[in-house]
């Protein structure tokens, strides 16, 4: 999520354990440059890409060029924008648009009639339209406990997570860093998720593990994913600091990550969220889709 205007503005407007075949993780595959057509990929990895990140390019652009990458979907799309993803064979594969905005969220009671009635209505449509995943947030604690938080978020969820059981719908929940860009925000950590998780005892809620997020409020992300992934649903990438391209220059090895998530058993999707530097934005979502081809 974009130092704090650019997702948010967008979001408001719009295994194979371990490598089956066994080949090893070099720099080489870490820094490719080449383009890398569709049959190219290992088939290991269900690719998307977040919309928001490339919202200078039209939607149509931006699907046709996913397809010959070798994307399978796009994330945080709402209703309006899936005719066109369907035009183009591509999932949504978090869907969103029922949320208020990042800070006003589930964890306070002030918030859940509004939430109630936007979920109520969205949840039925992401199961029309054959989807599976809807984004929530905690939002921000405003002074709350971690007790009041769970407490809160847990009132107000049971009151949709029926419907969403009934429609075969998983409400996801994203963590974001409260250290850099969302400052206050209460789901900033992995085990903090993860209770609220157990709490609800729904297999039809689960955590977004944004790994730039998660980085940079946690570290010790292979761990955590090994730790939490029973309670995770989707994946997204970028690279810290900066939230810009995933490639040698910054700090996580996303190769070895995507490779840990995969020998979860995991086979959701993986979702680039990084904003592109480089004047070849297209180029730049290629070379992160071969990085995370594992």
């Amino acid at each position: 999520m974009e130092q704090k205007k650019g997702r948010r503005a967008a979001i408001k407007n719009m295994a194979l354990a371990t490598m089956a075949m066994g080949l090893p993780i070099t720099l080489e595959s870490f820094s490719a440059t080449a383009a890398t057509p569709f049959a190219d990929l290992k088939g290991n990895v269900n690719h998307s890409v977040c919309r928001w990140c490339f919202s200078d390019i039209e939607l149509d652009t931006l699907c046709a060029a996913a397809k010959k990458i070798g994307i399978k979907a796009i994330d945080l799309v709402g209703p309006k924008e899936w005719p066109t993803l369907k035009k183009h064979g591509l999932d949504s594969a978090m869907c969103n648009g029922a949320e208020i905005n990042l800070v006003d969220g589930w964890n306070d009671p002030s918030f859940h009639d509004t939430l109630i009635k936007n979920y109520t209505a969205m949840i039925p449509l992401v199961a029309q339209a054959g989807y599976k995943n809807l984004i929530c947030f905690s939002g921000n604690r405003r002074g709350k406990d971690d007790e009041t938080g769970w407490k809160n978020c847990v009132d107000g969820l049971k009151k949709i997570l029926p419907l969403a059981e009934k429609h075969g719908v998983v409400l996801v929940m994203e963590l974001l860093n409260s250290k850099v860009n969302h400052k206050d925000y209460q789901c900033d950590r992995t085990w903090w998720g993860a209770e609220l998780c157990k709490r609800l005892g729904s297999e039809n809620f689960k955590l977004l593990y944004d790994i730039y997020h998660m980085q940079i409020d946690e570290g010790d992300v292979i761990r955590n994913i090994q730790t939490f992934h029973p309670y995770i649903a989707h994946y997204h990438t970028a690279g810290v600091p900066g939230r810009h391209e995933i490639d040698e220059t910054q700090e996580l090895y996303y190769p070895a990550i995507v490779k840990a998530i995969l020998a979860t058993g995991f086979k959701g999707y993986i979702a680039q969220e990084f904003i592109p530097l480089q004047p070849d934005k297209l180029q730049s979502l290629t070379k992160a889709v071969q990085i995370c081809d594992i």
